[in-house]
């Protein structure tokens, strides 16, 4: 029974190795089908979108999505039985895109019907988010999110910062122009300042008097300097989290960014 454990314990270091690692040839041949197999069921959906293609390969492209879809379906289940922990690997951000990429296929299933048609629509629609799955095999877009978490408490604070700005702006541009120059409520200022702020200026309202023109050039000026804000705030994290970058995952529950001398998971704890 003790032979039949570790045998089994082995099995599924290996099957880990090769589904999470993505230094070993096993583990980067698997991650470049995958990335291949998600990038044309992605495809796959959004030819199926193109009514003279879907006339002319509806079925083709109905029967590739079930294919897609159940080999995301074995590639979820090999993913929960090699880890550790398999609740806490479902309940994660990549568990739940896994489970985005293949339950609306399965749904639809369970949704006939001709006055079903618009949900069965909308799920199909759904399978789009397959296109996350991408991100768990790019170490660099790993590294990104990292980043943006530890930056999230300086942006939220910037961000409220910049609401509480085109607020006061819109709010004067209001008082300045008025409904006659098409400024007929706050709100709709303050739509517009957000819009220039952010020097996006779709023009569809524009200040007409002279001291407006003044302030929105000010505006305009000011959404150059703030733009540079946050991309500063994601630069330093992210040269903080390229110098310490390593590629082990926990077996337990799959987590990654441990440190290169890391004994035990700072996650859950469980030996590397």
């Amino acid at each position: 029974m003790n032979d039949a454990h570790k045998h089994r314990a082995r099995w599924r270091d290996s099957l880990h190795a090769v589904i999470f690692e993505a230094e070993t040839p096993a583990g980067k041949w698997f991650d470049i089908l995958l990335i291949a197999s998600i990038l044309m069921s992605v495809l796959a959906v959004m030819l199926d979108s193109v009514g003279s293609i879907n006339l002319r390969y509806g079925s083709f492209l109905n029967a590739a999505e079930w294919f897609f879809t159940i080999i995301f379906t074995l590639e979820y289940i090999l993913r929960l039985i090699c880890v550790g922990r398999p609740l806490l690997y479902a309940t994660s951000f990549f568990g739940i895109v896994d489970i985005l990429a293949i339950i609306p296929t399965y749904l639809s299933l369970i949704i006939p019907g001709s006055e079903y048609l618009l949900v069965v629509r909308i799920l199909r629609i759904l399978r789009i988010f397959r296109v996350l799955k991408l991100v768990q095999y790019m170490g660099e877009a790993l590294l990104l999110m990292k980043a943006l978490r530890a930056s999230s408490r300086k942006i939220i604070v910037f961000l409220f910062t910049v609401l509480t700005l085109v607020i006061i702006l819109g709010s004067l541009m209001y008082l300045i122009e008025g409904a006659r120059n098409g400024f007929t409520s706050i709100p709709r200022s303050i739509y517009w300042a957000i819009v220039t702020l952010t020097t996006v200026g779709y023009g569809d309202i524009s200040p007409r008097t002279s001291i407006g023109q003044m302030l929105a050039a000010c505006i305009m000026i000011l959404g150059y300097s703030i733009i540079a804000v946050p991309t500063g705030i994601v630069t330093v994290e992210l040269s903080k989290v390229s110098s310490r970058k390593v590629t082990r995952s926990c077996r337990d529950c799959s987590a990654e960014g441990h440190d290169a001398d890391a004994v035990f998971c700072k996650f859950c704890g469980a030996k590397l």
